[in-house]
Protein backbone atom coordinates (compact mmCIF):
# COMPACT_ATOMS: atom_id res chain seq x y z
CA UNK A 1 0.00 0.00 0.00
CA UNK A 2 2.76 2.79 0.43
CA UNK A 3 5.83 1.28 -1.40
CA UNK A 4 6.69 4.67 -4.03
CA UNK A 5 3.61 6.12 -3.30
CA UNK A 6 3.47 9.27 -5.17
CA UNK A 7 0.09 10.89 -4.27
CA UNK A 8 -0.21 11.77 -8.12
CA UNK A 9 -4.28 12.23 -7.43
CA UNK A 10 -4.23 14.39 -5.03
CA UNK A 11 -1.18 16.58 -6.59
CA UNK A 12 -3.38 16.47 -10.08
CA UNK A 13 -6.18 17.98 -8.31
CA UNK A 14 -4.90 20.65 -6.22
CA UNK A 15 -1.47 22.75 -5.80
CA UNK A 16 -0.43 21.84 -1.84
CA UNK A 17 2.77 23.97 -0.83
CA UNK A 18 4.82 22.25 1.88
CA UNK A 19 3.08 19.26 2.52
CA UNK A 20 4.49 18.24 5.58
CA UNK A 21 3.71 20.99 7.12
CA UNK A 22 0.61 21.30 6.22
CA UNK A 23 -0.10 18.09 7.84
CA UNK A 24 1.42 19.14 10.98
CA UNK A 25 -0.85 21.45 11.20
CA UNK A 26 -3.54 18.79 10.72
CA UNK A 27 -2.31 16.72 13.41
CA UNK A 28 -2.14 19.68 15.96
CA UNK A 29 -6.04 20.55 15.42
CA UNK A 30 -7.06 16.61 15.31
CA UNK A 31 -7.94 14.83 18.24
CA UNK A 32 -4.66 13.60 19.69
CA UNK A 33 -3.36 10.05 17.93
CA UNK A 34 0.24 8.78 16.83
CA UNK A 35 1.22 9.05 13.53
CA UNK A 36 4.69 8.36 13.87
CA UNK A 37 6.35 4.91 12.90
CA UNK A 38 7.30 2.82 15.85
CA UNK A 39 9.32 -0.03 14.58
CA UNK A 40 10.89 1.47 11.31
CA UNK A 41 12.74 4.53 10.35
CA UNK A 42 10.53 7.29 8.80
CA UNK A 43 10.03 7.94 5.39
CA UNK A 44 8.77 11.20 6.20
CA UNK A 45 7.55 13.82 8.63
CA UNK A 46 4.20 11.50 9.85
CA UNK A 47 4.15 8.93 7.76
CA UNK A 48 0.86 7.23 9.19
CA UNK A 49 -1.12 10.56 8.53
CA UNK A 50 0.62 11.28 5.03
CA UNK A 51 -0.79 8.33 3.60
CA UNK A 52 -4.05 8.52 5.62
CA UNK A 53 -4.87 11.30 3.79
CA UNK A 54 -3.59 10.79 0.41
CA UNK A 55 -5.96 7.65 0.59
CA UNK A 56 -8.67 9.35 1.81
CA UNK A 57 -8.45 11.81 -0.54
CA UNK A 58 -8.56 9.02 -3.54
CA UNK A 59 -11.08 7.48 -1.66
CA UNK A 60 -13.54 10.43 -1.35
CA UNK A 61 -12.54 11.17 -5.57
CA UNK A 62 -14.02 7.84 -6.22
CA UNK A 63 -17.21 8.17 -4.05
CA UNK A 64 -17.66 11.96 -5.34
CA UNK A 65 -17.40 13.52 -2.23
CA UNK A 66 -15.81 16.31 -2.44
CA UNK A 67 -18.45 19.12 -2.60
CA UNK A 68 -18.15 22.70 -4.80
CA UNK A 69 -19.27 25.53 -2.53
CA UNK A 70 -22.49 27.40 -3.87
CA UNK A 71 -20.47 30.10 -6.25
CA UNK A 72 -18.05 26.79 -7.35
CA UNK A 73 -14.82 29.15 -6.17
CA UNK A 74 -14.31 26.84 -3.28
CA UNK A 75 -14.22 22.70 -2.59
CA UNK A 76 -13.76 20.90 0.50
CA UNK A 77 -13.74 16.97 1.82
CA UNK A 78 -13.85 15.45 4.97
CA UNK A 79 -11.07 14.47 5.97
CA UNK A 80 -12.95 11.57 8.70
CA UNK A 81 -10.66 13.45 11.37
CA UNK A 82 -12.23 14.70 14.69
CA UNK A 83 -10.89 17.64 17.45
CA UNK A 84 -10.84 17.14 20.54
CA UNK A 85 -14.35 18.32 20.84
CA UNK A 86 -15.12 15.70 18.23
CA UNK A 87 -16.03 18.38 15.76
CA UNK A 88 -15.34 17.06 11.82
CA UNK A 89 -12.47 18.47 10.09
CA UNK A 90 -12.31 19.33 6.30
CA UNK A 91 -9.89 20.37 3.93
CA UNK A 92 -10.54 23.13 2.13
CA UNK A 93 -9.64 24.78 -1.74
CA UNK A 94 -9.73 26.86 -3.86
CA UNK A 95 -9.86 27.84 -7.38
CA UNK A 96 -6.10 27.97 -8.71
CA UNK A 97 -5.34 30.83 -11.21
CA UNK A 98 -1.89 29.95 -11.62
CA UNK A 99 -0.73 28.71 -14.96
CA UNK A 100 0.26 25.14 -15.41
CA UNK A 101 -0.82 24.36 -12.02
CA UNK A 102 -3.44 21.94 -10.51
CA UNK A 103 -6.85 23.17 -11.21
CA UNK A 104 -7.50 23.80 -6.85
CA UNK A 105 -5.02 24.99 -4.30
CA UNK A 106 -5.27 24.22 -0.58
CA UNK A 107 -5.97 26.73 1.56
CA UNK A 108 -6.38 25.29 5.07
CA UNK A 109 -8.00 22.58 7.03
CA UNK A 110 -11.37 23.72 8.67
CA UNK A 111 -13.46 22.43 11.45
CA UNK A 112 -17.00 22.33 10.76
CA UNK A 113 -18.08 25.19 12.35
CA UNK A 114 -15.75 27.41 10.60
CA UNK A 115 -16.75 30.49 8.44
CA UNK A 116 -15.34 29.71 5.52
CA UNK A 117 -17.33 26.30 5.21
CA UNK A 118 -20.24 28.57 5.43
CA UNK A 119 -19.37 28.74 1.56
CA UNK A 120 -21.02 25.38 0.97
CA UNK A 121 -24.68 24.68 0.78
CA UNK A 122 -24.23 21.38 2.06
CA UNK A 123 -20.83 19.39 3.74
CA UNK A 124 -19.38 16.07 2.30
CA UNK A 125 -19.84 13.02 4.60
CA UNK A 126 -16.85 10.77 5.25
CA UNK A 127 -15.90 8.32 2.92
CA UNK A 128 -16.62 4.91 3.26
CA UNK A 129 -15.08 1.04 2.78
CA UNK A 130 -17.22 -1.49 2.89
CA UNK A 131 -21.01 -2.08 2.34
CA UNK A 132 -21.02 -5.77 4.54
CA UNK A 133 -19.95 -5.26 8.29
CA UNK A 134 -19.61 -9.07 8.12
CA UNK A 135 -16.17 -8.82 5.62
CA UNK A 136 -14.83 -6.83 9.28
CA UNK A 137 -15.05 -9.87 11.06
CA UNK A 138 -12.99 -13.08 10.64
CA UNK A 139 -15.34 -16.15 10.42
CA UNK A 140 -13.47 -18.96 12.13
CA UNK A 141 -16.09 -21.37 9.62
CA UNK A 142 -13.75 -20.57 6.76
CA UNK A 143 -10.43 -22.83 5.88
CA UNK A 144 -7.55 -20.57 6.38
CA UNK A 145 -4.72 -21.49 3.35
CA UNK A 146 -1.22 -19.85 3.13
CA UNK A 147 1.61 -20.34 0.99
CA UNK A 148 4.70 -20.03 3.08
CA UNK A 149 7.00 -20.40 0.65
CA UNK A 150 6.12 -17.80 -1.28
CA UNK A 151 5.55 -15.29 1.71
CA UNK A 152 8.95 -15.91 2.68
CA UNK A 153 10.31 -15.54 -0.87
CA UNK A 154 8.70 -12.04 -1.27
CA UNK A 155 9.09 -10.57 2.07
CA UNK A 156 12.26 -11.78 3.86
CA UNK A 157 13.12 -8.37 4.21
CA UNK A 158 10.33 -7.78 6.55
CA UNK A 159 11.04 -10.53 8.82
CA UNK A 160 13.20 -9.07 12.07
CA UNK A 161 16.51 -10.15 12.63
CA UNK A 162 17.68 -12.95 13.44
CA UNK A 163 14.87 -14.62 11.23
CA UNK A 164 15.77 -12.24 8.39
CA UNK A 165 19.03 -14.16 7.71
CA UNK A 166 17.69 -17.60 8.59
CA UNK A 167 17.43 -20.43 5.66
CA UNK A 168 14.36 -21.27 3.93
CA UNK A 169 13.79 -24.22 5.53
CA UNK A 170 14.18 -22.98 8.95
CA UNK A 171 12.46 -19.79 8.86
CA UNK A 172 9.73 -22.30 7.22
CA UNK A 173 9.63 -24.62 10.15
CA UNK A 174 9.40 -21.36 12.31
CA UNK A 175 6.89 -19.72 10.41
CA UNK A 176 4.92 -22.56 9.92
CA UNK A 177 4.38 -22.35 14.13
CA UNK A 178 3.96 -19.13 14.28
CA UNK A 179 0.95 -19.07 11.98
CA UNK A 180 -0.60 -21.86 13.42
CA UNK A 181 -0.77 -20.13 16.56
CA UNK A 182 -2.26 -17.65 14.97
CA UNK A 183 -4.93 -19.35 13.63
CA UNK A 184 -5.82 -20.94 16.93
CA UNK A 185 -5.93 -17.51 18.65
CA UNK A 186 -8.38 -15.74 15.98
CA UNK A 187 -10.59 -18.75 16.03
CA UNK A 188 -10.75 -17.98 20.01
CA UNK A 189 -10.92 -14.69 19.53
CA UNK A 190 -11.98 -13.19 16.00
CA UNK A 191 -11.51 -9.13 17.42
CA UNK A 192 -7.69 -10.16 17.03
CA UNK A 193 -7.99 -9.83 12.94
CA UNK A 194 -8.07 -6.41 12.21
CA UNK A 195 -9.49 -5.19 8.90
CA UNK A 196 -7.43 -2.78 6.18
CA UNK A 197 -9.26 -1.67 3.04
CA UNK A 198 -7.46 -2.33 -0.13
CA UNK A 199 -8.02 -2.16 -3.71
CA UNK A 200 -11.68 -2.18 -3.10
CA UNK A 201 -11.92 -5.14 -0.67
CA UNK A 202 -11.30 -5.47 2.86
CA UNK A 203 -8.57 -7.60 4.09
CA UNK A 204 -7.93 -8.91 7.24
CA UNK A 205 -4.46 -8.83 9.30
CA UNK A 206 -3.58 -11.33 11.65
CA UNK A 207 -0.29 -10.96 14.67
CA UNK A 208 2.27 -13.27 13.83
CA UNK A 209 4.62 -13.96 16.53
CA UNK A 210 8.29 -15.57 16.00
CA UNK A 211 10.13 -14.87 19.92
CA UNK A 212 7.07 -14.50 22.59
CA UNK A 213 4.02 -15.55 22.22
CA UNK A 214 1.75 -12.10 23.14
CA UNK A 215 4.43 -9.85 20.89
CA UNK A 216 3.72 -9.56 17.46
CA UNK A 217 6.82 -9.33 14.93
CA UNK A 218 4.67 -9.60 12.00
CA UNK A 219 1.44 -8.91 10.35
CA UNK A 220 0.05 -11.83 8.32
CA UNK A 221 -2.61 -10.43 5.51
CA UNK A 222 -5.56 -12.45 4.67
CA UNK A 223 -8.65 -12.09 2.49
CA UNK A 224 -11.54 -14.31 1.47
CA UNK A 225 -10.92 -15.98 -1.74
CA UNK A 226 -13.41 -18.63 -3.35
CA UNK A 227 -15.28 -19.35 -0.29
CA UNK A 228 -11.91 -19.65 2.62
CA UNK A 229 -9.10 -17.07 3.62
CA UNK A 230 -6.33 -16.91 1.54
CA UNK A 231 -3.05 -15.85 2.94
CA UNK A 232 -1.50 -13.34 0.75
CA UNK A 233 1.48 -11.71 2.25
CA UNK A 234 3.06 -10.37 5.39
CA UNK A 235 3.56 -6.93 6.82
CA UNK A 236 5.81 -5.45 9.16
CA UNK A 237 3.96 -3.50 12.09
CA UNK A 238 4.49 -0.05 11.11
CA UNK A 239 2.71 -0.90 7.14
CA UNK A 240 -0.02 -2.89 9.27
CA UNK A 241 -0.96 -0.30 10.97
CA UNK A 242 -0.68 2.76 8.87
CA UNK A 243 -3.06 0.16 6.07
CA UNK A 244 -5.55 -0.74 9.04
CA UNK A 245 -5.46 3.26 10.41
CA UNK A 246 -7.56 3.93 6.33
CA UNK A 247 -10.68 2.18 7.86
CA UNK A 248 -10.34 3.09 11.39
CA UNK A 249 -8.19 3.94 14.60
CA UNK A 250 -7.08 0.36 15.66
CA UNK A 251 -8.04 -0.68 19.14
CA UNK A 252 -6.13 -4.03 19.87
CA UNK A 253 -4.23 -5.75 21.65
CA UNK A 254 -1.66 -6.27 19.13
CA UNK A 255 -1.53 -3.56 16.80
CA UNK A 256 -0.45 -0.43 18.39
CA UNK A 257 1.82 2.42 17.06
Amino acid sequence: MQTEYTGRLLYDYAYIHNIDDRLSELASIAEAENWEYKHSPNPKPLPILYYYFHYTFERVQEQNKIYCSIDDKFSCFNTGLVTIHQEPIYALFSKNTLPDKAPWRFVKFCRRGEYELSKFKELPDIATYFEDPSDLVFDCRLDFRINIEHIIEENRERFPEPFQSMDDYALQIILKGAIDNAKERVRRNYKVAVPQYYKQQVQLLIPICLTEPNVADLALLVQKYEGNYRGMTCLTLDMAYSNARQLARPDTEWLNP
